[in-house]
């Protein structure tokens, strides 16, 4: 029987927009190459800034982004969250819906939320984050009907900001039979929250983290956090940048290497390496196979600008990854 995953995290909706003069940010006081949260009003203020250049949209959220590619890569996938009643949030759920992602949303009167990418003319990336509605996925809505037709549940490490949500998230899932797959997401969440997730560790089965954020929670090397987040789970994988991926799985050790890209945005990298590695999890693939296909949809996403590929590019990845 062909086994499916449901994703829990933050439903939002990229946007995208090119900028000719770095005085817009100046003006709206972010700082240049800068990640930061803006509230509605802010966001509403960098929306009005912005209506002079155009702008693309896609669905986003770093859960939604590893759901998103599974779906796309044939996998039976689902998704929690939280959704404004507005035209962001229509198109978040029908970007999600074209590629066959059951949604699993509740919907809000507050906006959806947006993390808006301002880039500049040197290619500088500037991020501004509004979570909207996302904010408001509170443990009422955490059931057990939410993940009984399920194998896997994949959470984002942003969740954990919502301790009593995501803490509800992982035991319902795990009371319903799914195996907890855990992307640390940001170094800066891990660091925040390092003496919970060391707790929690032993409750998630697969655990995805970047160089960065392996040394946040562990304070050790890449290789050596490798080891000792393997210890407490079932399969840990430590992403290494340019060299690769390290993955364990009890005693089994593999490193997988990079090919040389153009990189035009890494935006989404890491979300789409879980997405073809857990392709080939659920597929029944050994762990280099598994490692290599995640590599590989990482390596296509970092060529394109944003988290998303159109459907000439999957056609490419699939037929050189050999998936039909």
């Amino acid at each position: 029987m062909k086994k499916s995953i449901v994703g829990i995290g933050s439903a939002l909706v990229d946007i995208l927009t090119r900028i000719d003069n770095d005085g817009i940010l100046e003006e709206l006081n972010i700082p240049k190459g800068s990640m930061q949260l803006v509230d509605e009003k802010s966001s509403a203020v960098i929306e009005s800034k912005l209506t002079a250049y155009e702008s693309s949209m896609a669905p986003g959220g770093s859960a939604a982004n590893t759901i998103h590619g599974l779906a796309t890569l044939g996998i039976e996938s689902g998704f929690i969250s939280y959704l404004g009643k507005d035209e962001i949030g229509r198109f978040f759920e029908e970007s999600m819906n074209s590629v066959g992602v059951k949604p699993l949303l509740s919907h809000s009167n507050t906006a959806s939320g947006t993390a808006r990418t301002i880039i500049s003319a040197d290619g500088e990336r500037t991020f501004a984050t509004n979570l909207g509605a996302s904010l408001e996925l509170n443990e009422s809505v955490i059931t057990s009907e939410l993940f009984k037709d399920w194998d896997y549940c994949y959470l984002e490490g942003y969740l954990i900001a919502n301790k009593p949500v995501f803490k509800k998230a992982i035991t319902t899932a795990k009371e319903c039979g799914c195996k907890i797959v855990l992307d640390l997401a940001s170094f800066n969440v891990v660091e925040d929250n390092r003496e919970f997730l060391n707790e929690l560790l032993p409750q998630i089965d697969i655990v995805f983290a970047n160089e960065e954020e392996a040394k946040a929670l562990t304070q050790m090397s890449a290789e050596e956090s490798l080891h000792y987040i393997a210890d407490k789970v079932d399969i840990a994988i430590v992403k290494v940048g340019k060299k690769g991926s390290l993955i364990k799985r009890g005693e089994e050790v593999v490193t997988i290497g990079c090919n040389k890209v153009d990189v035009v945005d890494t935006t989404g990298a890491g979300d789409m390496y879980a997405a073809g590695f857990l392709y080939g999890l659920i597929n029944g693939y050994d762990l280099e196979r598994c490692g290599t296909i995640g590599n590989h949809l990482a390596e296509s996403i970092i060529q394109v600008i944003g988290a998303k590929m159109d459907e000439s590019r999957w056609k490419m990845f699939k037929k050189n990854t050999c998936i039909i």
